[in-house]
C-alpha cells in the first residue's frame, strides 16, 4: 500500500546464483593450505602413535630383561646356598673356623636380598605396560609372569641418504606439511591483493496474481558482473603478506630443526648399537670364563684346595658377568628399537612379543 491507494499483492519465485572467478588463485591457495594443515595434523597423530609404540616395546624389553636377570640372581643364590652348606660341614669337621661360616652365610643372605628388588622391577615394568595398553595391571601382570625371551633382533635396516631416510618419520613429514601450508598461505595472501571478478545472476517469476506466474511475461532475468579492486586498505593486505612470509620462515626453521634432531637420533642410535654390540661380545666371553672359574673354584673348595675367599670372588665375578650379559643383550635390542624409531621404520616383534599398537588401541577403554 502506497499512501491512500488500494493495496496490491506481488507474487514471485526465483533462483539467485553468484560465481567468483578465482583468477589469481586465492581460493586454490586457501584449499591447498587447509589440505596441508590437515595432513600435518594426521602426521602429528602418527608421530604420537609411533612414540607410544616405541615406549611400549622398550617397556616390554625392560620387563623381559628384568626377568632374565632375576633368573641369574636365583642361580647365584642356589650356588651360594650350596657353598654355605659345604662351609658348614667343614666348620663342624673343624677344617674351617666360624669366620668362614659367617662369611658364607652373609654371602647367601646378600644373594637372597637381590630377589625382592628384581621382583619389584618386574612388577613395575608390567604396570608401565598396563598403562600403555589400557589394561588392568593385575591382569597384564598375570599374563606376563611366565618367563619370556627378549624380542628377536632383526637385521639392521638398509639406509640410503640420511636426509631421505628420515623422511619416513611422521614428525618430519608433519614439518614438511607445515612448510607446504605456509607456502600456500603466503600465495593466498599475495593473490588477495589483486582484483577479484565475480558474476551474479538471477532467474525467476514475478506477477501481480498467482495465476499469472505461469505466463511468459512473468519471467524476470538478471545478469551482473563486478570487479573489486583493493585500493584503500590501510596496508592490511601488505601486512598480511609479511605475516604469512614470517610464518613460512618459521615453518622452514622448524622443519630444519626437526630434520637435524632426526639425524641426531639416528646417529645416536647407531653409535649406541655399535658400542653395546661390542660390549655384549666381550661380556659373553667373560661370562664363559667366569662360569668355568666358579665351577672349578667350588670343586677345589670342596676338596680343601682353596680357601673360601677364592670361591666368594669367583661367584661374585660370575654373577656380575652373567648379569652384564643379560643387561647388554637388552640394551642391544633397545638400541635396535630406538634406531627403527629414529628412521621412522616402526618395529615388528615376533609372536609372543609386546602387544601391538592395534591391540593396545582395541583394549583401551572408550
Amino acid at each position: 500500500r502506497i499512501g491512500r491507494s488500494a493495496g496490491i499483492n506481488t507474487y514471485s519465485a526465483g533462483l539467485d546464483a553468484s560465481w567468483t572467478l578465482d583468477v589469481f588463485g586465492v581460493q586454490r591457495s586457501a584449499v591447498a593450505a587447509a589440505e596441508a594443515s590437515a595432513r600435518a595434523a594426521a602426521e602429528s597423530l602418527d608421530s604420537v602413535q609411533a612414540d607410544i609404540a616405541t615406549e611400549l616395546t622398550l617397556a616390554y624389553v625392560g620387563l623381559r630383561s628384568a626377568q632374565a636377570r632375576r633368573v641369574f640372581a636365583v642361580d647365584n643364590l642356589a650356588s651360594q646356598q650350596n657353598t654355605l652348606q659345604i662351609t658348614r660341614w667343614r666348620v663342624q669337621a673343624g677344617l674351617l673356623s666360624d669366620l668362614e661360616g659367617y662369611q658364607a652365610a652373609a654371602a647367601a643372605e646378600q644373594a637372597a636380598a637381590l630377589l625382592p628388588a628384581w621382583q619389584t622391577l618386574i612388577e613395575q615394568s608390567a604396570f608401565a605396560l598396563a598403562v600403555l595398553t589400557g589394561r588392568p595391571p593385575a591382569t597384564l601382570l598375570a599374563s606376563l609372569t611366565p618367563l619370556g625371551a627378549l624380542p628377536a633382533s632383526p637385521a639392521d635396516p638398509v639406509t640410503g641418504v640420511p636426509t631421505d631416510t628420515v623422511r619416513h618419520r611422521p614428525d618430519v613429514r608433519a614439518a614438511e606439511m607445515q612448510v607446504s601450508a605456509g607456502m600456500a598461505s603466503l600465495a593466498r595472501a599475495e593473490a588477495a591483493r589483486w582484483p577479484t571478478l565475480s558474476l551474479s545472476g538471477s532467474l525467476g517469476l514475478s506477477a501481480l496474481t498467482l495465476g499469472a506466474l505461469g505466463s511468459a511475461a512473468a519471467v524476470v532475468r538478471a545478469l551482473a558482473g563486478q570487479v573489486a579492486v583493493p585500493i584503500f586498505d590501510g596496508g592490511a593486505a601488505a601486512a598480511e603478506v609479511r605475516v604469512q612470509r614470517a610464518a613460512l620462515d618459521q615453518a622452514r626453521v622448524a622443519w630444519e630443526a626437526v630434520v637435524l634432531a632426526a639425524l641426531k637420533d639416528v646417529e645416536d642410535a647407531r653409535a649406541a648399537l655399535r658400542g653395546n654390540r661390542e660390549q655384549l661380545l666381550r661380556l659373553q666371553a667373560a661370562a664363559v670364563a667366569a662360569t668355568q672359574a666358579a665351577q672349578l673354584a667350588r670343586k677345589r673348595y670342596a676338596s680343601g684346595l682353596v680357601d673360601y675367599q677364592t670361591v666368594l670372588e669367583t661367584q661374585r665375578t660370575n654373577l656380575a658377568t652373567q648379569d652384564g650379559v643379560a643387561a647388554a643383550r637388552a640394551d642391544v635390542v633397545a638400541d635396535q628399537v630406538r634406531l627403527a624409531a629414529a628412521l621412522g621404520l616402526g618395529w615388528r616383534g615376533p609372536a609372543g612379543g609386546p602387544p601391538s599398537q592395534t591391540e593396545a588401541a582395541r583394549t583401551t577403554p572408550s
